[in-house]
């Protein structure tokens, strides 16, 4: 099954969909973008590297693991060897040694497997708080949520709420990187959501292009709100 070409919004949803984006918008707004902000202000830049490396350790078996469910057998050599040596000699992941020898990061998750498994997508969907997906990588993103470390090494429901904890912080940080972008997005885009409805659908292009093994395609990222030229 194929992906949504440009275009081809599958958005049948979008009255709901911009209802959940709003709401999404607000709580950035009111709670997200501040606590981004603080977290950078506070947090010094050496720590927050170390955070994020270590949480993107915790990821890297469940990416193996995909990795061999689309048979992807040379990138799951590469995520192995990444968390052995950042595990070791990157002191449980909070330093990422791997890719300064030449281990770089690769992608995988569930929707992702499903995608190469000729799944298709459904049609469009805002998640909230979690924001841009679709049916099928809202399904893979449960199985990634319950199937990442700590979730499954730790009996009840202490694994999946540190796991959770885990996305939050790793949330936070993300977020914190894209302060200024997003901010850009918004104050030019004429349609804030079909603006970012593109770009996270033009992102996850190129993440399903990979793990199908196909060269990634250079896209402008254009706003659907704009006049024709």
């Amino acid at each position: 099954m194929s992906e949504p070409r440009d275009g081809e919004n599958n958005d049948p949803l979008e009255p709901m969909n911009r209802a959940v984006f709003n709401a999404n918008d607000a709580i950035d707004t009111a709670i997200l973008r501040p606590v981004a902000e603080t977290y950078r202000a506070v947090v010094p830049q050496f720590a927050r590297d170390r955070i994020r490396a270590f949480i993107a350790n915790l990821q890297e078996p469940r990416i193996f693991v995909n990795n061999l469910l689309q048979l992807r057998i040379n990138d799951a050599g590469f995520t192995f060897a990444r968390f052995y040596v950042n595990s070791t000699l990157g002191l449980a992941g909070f330093f990422d040694v791997a890719s300064e020898h030449e281990l770089p990061r690769q992608t995988g998750d569930f929707g992702q497997t499903l995608a190469v498994w000729g799944v298709d997508s459904g049609p469009y969907l805002v998640l909230p708080l979690f924001g841009p997906s679709n049916f099928r990588d809202a399904f893979g993103f449960a199985v990634d949520l319950y199937t990442t470390p700590p979730a499954h090494l730790i009996a009840g429901s202490t694994g999946t709420w540190i796991t959770v904890g885990t996305y939050v912080v790793s949330g936070i940080d993300l977020r914190s990187r894209n302060i200024e972008t997003l901010d850009q997005i918004k104050a030019h885009a004429l349609d804030y959501y079909a603006q970012f409805r593109s770009i996270a659908r033009q992102y996850r292009d190129g993440q399903l292009r990979t793990a199908r093994g196909l060269a990634e395609e250079p896209q402008e990222l254009l706003d659907p709100g704009a006049p024709a030229q």
